[in-house]
């Protein structure tokens, strides 16, 4: 029996094809390049998936690929990149999946927005703007008022998101954002002040549970570059009690009822205010970081979601772990990447960091001010997550992301 993937995050990958053999599928990988999961198929068997290359973009190649599959039974789609892609598969295939208008819907973030205002769970609505003229400008102020963000209703990593503090700024990102090949629509929103951090929950049959909730340390502004994420934060039980019920309400208003969801969140003075809600596990090292922490290998959970089966981590006592930190590694200026130094300090101290690469020696790294920038995730361990945090950040500051910025102008680079 076979669970396919859709591509997949850039890590993860070996403790799903150790969930789908616990359960007794096995993994086929369809992605249109398998040198992006190089870290990961380079220290599982060479038998252990099956992968497929093909155009992921091309919903009728995949499909076909798919039905000539022997023993399908699910679908995994846990990307933003190809998440309407997936639900257009599954639809087609008859797979277990949520309902693909929730998934559209998921991926217009101001389409949620009103959605959430509607349903009282949020303070402020989200106004479109398609063009950077006056009357684009006067509605945005009047409607959204300062500070604002403008963003893409279909970003991804941070990208295509500028902070407006005053209208200056506004006449400036108005003027970028025209120039940019955004996924989506313009829109803006209220900034709301305050931490960011990321609940990772499951959902079945409408009912959700809280698994922990990820830092989200970010740069300063106006940039929401970001740099560091413990997980779990350890909120007071009645804290974590309300933050649960608030994700249930926010994730049934927008119709999510069953799988994993990665919502980001502000705690501002006034309560908690969605940033967007992720239709999958958190990426980066978030999904690892749950597994060590609660305990379990919490990708058991989407092969069973993936089959329509009731996932066992909806009632499990997860026996626990050690609380986990990592930090995003950016080289100090664009260029290409030309390596890390510094590893070997490692090995001397707590927490048992380790390095995760994301780029390859000779890959270009252009933009710095969004999760394009990093090479490479520093991932430590502590008792708690405020000093796993601390190793993590230790472990860091001893390294250094090289790159060579005469590399940018090279032919070809």
């Amino acid at each position: 029996m076979t669970v396919a993937c859709l591509e997949s995050l850039t890590f993860g990958l070996g403790r799903l094809v150790r969930a789908a053999d616990r359960l007794g599928e096995r993994l086929l990988l369809l992605t249109r390049d398998p040198a992006y999961y190089a870290y990961e198929l380079d220290r599982l068997p060479t038998d252990a998936l099956d992968v497929v290359v093909t155009d992921t973009f091309d919903v009728e190649r995949a499909a076909d690929l798919l039905r000539r599959t022997p023993g399908l039974r699910g679908l995994i789609s846990s990307t933003d990149t190809w998440t309407l892609a997936g639900a257009a598969l599954a639809e087609r295939l008859g797979l277990p999946g949520l309902d693909p208008a929730v998934l559209r819907l998921t991926r217009d973030k101001a389409a949620v927005r009103n959605r959430l205002h509607d349903a009282g769970l949020t303070r402020g609505r989200a106004v479109e703007s398609a063009e950077p003229d006056r009357e684009a400008r006067g509605l945005l102020l009047k409607e959204v008022g300062l500070p604002l963000v403008l963003k893409d209703t279909a970003g991804t990593g941070s990208q295509n998101v500028w902070l407006v503090r005053d209208e200056g700024e506004l006449d400036a990102a108005l003027a970028e954002a025209s120039g940019r090949d955004l996924k989506g629509r313009l829109f803006a929103e209220p900034y709301f002040s305050g931490p960011v951090y990321s609940a990772e929950t499951l959902t079945w049959e409408g009912r959700t549970r809280l698994l922990g909730v990820s830092s989200r340390l970010m740069s300063p502004e106006p940039h929401f570059r970001e740099e560091i994420t413990a997980f779990p934060v350890a909120f007071p039980g009645p804290q974590r009690t309300s933050l649960e019920r608030w994700l249930d309400r926010v994730l049934a208003a927008i119709d999510y009822t069953d799988r994993f969801a990665h919502v980001e969140f502000v705690l501002s003075a006034d309560g908690p205010e969605v940033v967007e809600v992720n239709p999958r596990i958190g990426g980066a090292l978030v999904g690892e970081g749950m597994c060590r922490a609660l305990g379990v290998n919490v990708y058991e959970a989407m092969i069973e979601a993936a089959l329509g089966r009731r996932p066992r981590l909806m009632d499990a006592d997860c026996p626990g772990g050690p609380a986990v930190a990592f930090v995003l590694g950016y080289p100090a200026a664009p260029g290409v990447f030309t390596g890390v130094t510094g590893l070997d300090r490692l090995t001397d101290m707590p927490g048992t960091p380790a390095w995760y690469p994301v780029k390859q020696t000779g890959d270009l790294i252009e933009h710095l001010g969004d999760s394009r920038g990093y090479a490479g995730i520093v991932y430590a361990e502590a008792e708690t997550a405020e000093l796993a945090t601390h190793r993590a950040v230790a472990a860091a500051n001893a390294l250094r992301v090289l790159t060579d910025p005469a590399g940018r102008e090279a032919p070809g680079g």
